[in-house]
């Protein structure tokens, strides 16, 4: 992890709470302008969810949070000091885990063998009962419904899958989370489940970053509403705001299938109440 300037500069001044701080992160690949001057603040015990259109940019914003890419302009700060992640393992040291959408799991292993493949407690001596004590430790704090760590991955639901992979991310103490389309495939009570599990990662203090399509899981346990539009900031939202706001900032229209909806079910509740006048 490089730090930047060599010498500890002193901590910034960007908000109580906050985490993570991007500021004015740009990524062009070639002619493709990817991302351009975002803005973004994690805080600790906060659930952030970034929404936008395909083609808006969030998959590479997470690349670039989670050092797959590195930003061509602007600049990241975390717990206050500057800092330049260049890979996937800087930012794992740094405190960002990130859980992409394909999970990166391995169906033949048991959950054990998927927690500790590559962290293992003594890689010289496996320490079998460590590795399955700890991973009963972290299932448990994320309530987790899996019968036994013994249990091969390709027999779990899709939300025990999830589980498994976030639980993996927090071997490392991270302090922020990132979960790219989480509830993605997934059926009613899979998807209740894991929406569940992001409220206890932020019980536990942890930045989330949720990115998601489903506006009915995003107001379900999002704190801000952050939307994306051709690589840009189009708005920060509450998650009580109405599904026209989300859906012009998301497509940049006003005029569209939503707004017309609610513009004539507004008229017609109108219309009734002047009926019901004496």
């Amino acid at each position: 992890m490089t730090v930047t300037p060599p010498a500890t500069p002193a901590p910034l001044d960007v908000g109580a709470g906050t985490v993570l701080t991007l500021q004015g992160i740009s990524k062009r690949f070639g002619a493709v302008q990817a991302l351009k001057n975002i803005e973004l603040d994690v805080r600790a015990g906060e659930v952030l969810a970034l929404v936008g259109d395909n083609g808006a940019g969030k998959s590479t914003l997470v690349k670039t949070i989670a050092g797959v890419y590195t930003a061509d302009d602007g600049s990241m700060v975390f717990d206050g000091r500057p800092v330049r992640v260049g890979s996937p393992a800087e930012a794992q040291q740094l405190g960002i885990a990130t859980v992409f959408q394909d999970l990166a799991l391995c169906e033949n292993l048991d959950v054990v063998g998927n927690l500790f493949l590559g962290r293992e407690l003594d890689p010289w001596r496996l320490d079998e009962v460590g590795m399955e004590v700890r991973s009963w430790e972290l299932l448990q704090q994320l309530s987790a419904k899996i019968p036994t760590v013994r249990v091969p991955i390709a027999s779990l639901s899709g939300g025990q899958r999830q589980t498994v992979a976030i639980a993996r991310s927090l071997l490392g103490e991270p302090r922020v989370i990132v979960l790219d389309e989480p509830t993605a495939a997934l059926g009613v009570a899979q998807t209740a489940e894991v929406l569940d599990l992001i409220e206890r990662l932020r019980e536990r203090g942890l930045g989330v970053v949720m990115i998601s399509h489903n506006m009915e899981d995003v107001r379900a346990v999002a704190d801000r509403i952050v939307v994306l539009r051709l690589g840009r900031n189009n708005g920060v939202f509450e998650p009580d705001a109405s599904n026209q706001e989300l859906v012009s900032a998301i497509t940049g229209a006003a005029n569209n299938a939503v707004s017309r909806r609610a513009e004539r079910r507004k008229a017609a509740e109108q219309a009734h109440n002047q009926e019901q006048r004496p």
